[in-house]
């Protein structure tokens, strides 16, 4: 079985770009073998693609956006579905394949076959977390790295509103002062007069 990742080579948007890239790169890791299928520079790939994506899963506007992934014939689903089976540590059951021996992933047949109770479930992924992870805890460390890159970036968006809050709250301030300055000098003038 062979997994069909639907791209544009040539797209204008740097968002599906990134999304195509962290497919890629993902399936990468975990050696997966995949086909890239360019959608911009061939039409029969881009006409195929839009005929195989469900339509309860196709945009309002009809036209799939890619990074879309298939496995053969078979549609798996696109960059959203992809990021949710990643963070759900489901991705083998998400792209239809078995997991490799020593993957976190329980087989679909085991899950939806309740081979094991919750409890044993729980025992098992705790031993699993506890015991070496192999390259899916790289990519959760890579990940990491860009959600701490994500949060500095938050955190200096947050300083920089900071400053121009203080920034108003010292021009209102000011003019406030400002105003209680003339209105003492006002009422000098009004005392020197008399």
């Amino acid at each position: 079985m062979v997994i069909k990742v639907f791209l544009a080579s040539s797209s204008g948007s740097t968002a599906i770009k990134k999304k195509q890239q962290d497919v890629v790169g993902f399936l990468e890791a975990l050696k997966v073998e995949y086909a890239q299928l360019d959608i911009a520079c061939n039409e029969e790939n881009r006409m195929w693609m839009r005929q195989n994506v469900p339509q309860e899963k196709k945009p309002a506007n009809g036209i799939p956006l890619p990074p879309q992934i298939f496995n053969e014939e078979s549609y798996c689903g696109d960059y959203d579905t992809f990021f949710d089976a990643k963070e759900d540590n489901s991705v083998y059951a998400f792209l239809g394949l078995p997991p490799p021996p020593g993957s976190k992933e329980v087989p679909v047949e085991e899950r939806n076959g309740d081979a094991h109770g919750e409890e044993e479930q729980a025992a098992e992924e705790e031993e699993e977390e506890e015991g070496e992870g192999g390259e899916e805890e790289e990519v959760a460390e890579g990940e990491t790295a860009e959600d701490d890159a994500l949060e500095g970036e938050t955190a200096g968006d947050a300083a920089e509103e900071a400053v121009e809050e203080t920034d108003e709250v010292t021009e209102d301030t000011q003019a406030h002062a400002d105003e209680e300055e003339q209105e003492e000098a006002d009422e000098d003038r009004g005392e020197e007069a008399e």
